[in-house]
């Protein structure tokens, strides 16, 4: 079986440690524990894993936050990947930082990267990894806020979440949504 995880972040160095960017950090923690690397491609960076016998393509669209439905819509079709093999790693404002949540289909929720896929892909009906980056911010902040880097407490807990996380797309590939989410979703 043939997955396409899709870390939704932004490029460029000024955008690395932004609390935006998480679901690149996603991608690239599994990418290194597996030892692959990402080649640039079209519509973004991508690495080829497998995990058991599970074919991961991990991919860090190069389209922006705001139009990575153009990279997803892309690679779903080029790999001739279904949709419900598709999971979306994504942070999300409205969960505490470091609580990860995966569902099997919701809306945008106001998040300009999901509403593009959903745009695109004609359907809020795909997977997505939702981890939580917290709101603490003044009304009106809420660009200034994701796009700021972890604080020092929470960059300290910051690689035992993304662990967790990429243990959670591990267990999406190999068990399916309901028991990954029955596994991890309590935590």
């Amino acid at each position: 079986m043939k997955y396409l995880i899709a870390g939704l972040g932004n490029i460029g160095q000024e955008y690395m440690g932004t609390r935006h960017n998480i679901g690149f950090r996603v991608v690239n923690a599994l990418a290194e524990e597996a030892g692959a690397g990402f080649t640039e491609e079209h519509y973004g960076a991508v690495a080829r894993l497998r995990v058991k016998n599970a074919e991961l393509i991990l991919l860090k669209p190069n389209t922006w936050m705001n139009l990575s439905g153009h990279a997803v819509r892309y690679w779903l079709q080029k790999e001739h990947i279904p949709l419900e093999q598709l999971l979306v790693a994504t942070d999300d404002l409205s969960l505490p930082f470091g609580l990860l949540r995966l569902k099997p289909k919701g809306s945008h929720a106001g998040h300009n990267g999901l509403r593009n896929l959903e745009e695109l892909l004609g359907t809020s009906a795909y997977c997505r990894l939702r981890f939580g980056i917290g709101n603490r911010f003044p009304r009106g902040g809420q660009v200034e806020y994701v796009l700021s880097c972890f604080t020092p407490e929470e960059l300290e807990q910051l690689p035992e979440r993304v662990k967790q996380a990429a243990e959670m797309v591990k267990s999406f590939c190999l068990a399916g949504v309901d028991h990954t989410m029955n596994l991890f979703n309590h935590k």
